[in-house]
């Protein structure tokens, strides 16, 4: 039979030379790749997580440039526009007050008018007496009428010797019936009397006028010597 060719290291352990090459050196102990038998196997590393990139300022506010560049030294205190929080807003400024050229004129207050009564006697009786006199005395029946101013003797018997007197002469039936408005001081608001009569005979009595008015006006003249006719029966109402 042939002889197999005889392996030297048959029966042994052969360390490769690449083991003997990395073996440890017995002086000092040294970390190898090699698990050891003693520690279990180390767990295997988990990847590494990718790293974001940072960001410079995250966490923190950033101030602008422009921001830096206008921020107020630490050194001076500096005023901003910006209202302060700890005064109230300043109160809007009222208008200035206009010069007294500016202001308009002031409206002139207007005159009231005199009243009627307050004109002279004879131009009072002339214009506004007369002819209201008249107007009322046609609405209530009388056609005839007629109506004077004159200063003359007072028709009453027994009293021509007392002088001139203005009176008011009313006439009216073909002049069967007249009436008489005295008036002995030429003032309305003085003593007034009144008298009547018909077919051209005197009255014998004067009687007063008005005398509970304390003051008489054109409506009220009017309207006494109305209400007297009428008491008279000498007007339509009766």
């Amino acid at each position: 039979m042939s002889e197999e060719p005889q392996n030297p290291t048959a029966g042994e352990s052969e360390t490769p030379t690449a083991a003997i090459d990395n073996a440890p050196s017995s002086d000092a102990p040294e970390t190898t790749d090699l698990p050891s038998a003693d520690q279990p196997p180390a767990a295997a590393k988990k990847p590494a997580a990718k790293k974001e990139p940072k960001n410079p300022t995250a966490g923190e506010s950033e101030t602008p440039t422009a921001a830096i560049d206008n921020a107020p030294s630490s050194d001076a205190p500096e005023t901003t526009d910006l209202p302060s929080t700890d005064k109230p807003p300043a109160a809007a400024k009222k208008p200035a007050a206009k010069a007294d050229g500016d202001k308009p004129p002031a409206k002139a207050k207007k005159e009231k008018a005199p009243a009627v009564e307050d004109k002279p006697f004879a131009e009072f009786m002339q214009q506004d007496y007369l002819p209201a006199l008249q107007t009322a005395l046609t609405k209530q029946g009388v056609k005839d009428l007629e109506v004077s101013l004159a200063k003359q003797k007072l028709p009453v018997a027994g009293m021509s010797s007392a002088g001139d007197c203005w009176q008011v002469i009313g006439k009216f039936q073909e002049g069967q019936r007249q009436f008489n408005l005295y008036f002995p001081q030429e003032n309305i608001q003085s003593q007034r009397a009144f008298s009547c009569a018909e077919n051209n005979t005197k009255t014998s009595t004067l009687e007063p006028f008005l005398i509970d008015e304390r003051k008489v006006t054109l409506d009220l003249m009017v309207f006494g010597v109305v209400q007297r006719l009428n008491a008279q029966k000498w007007l339509n109402l009766n």
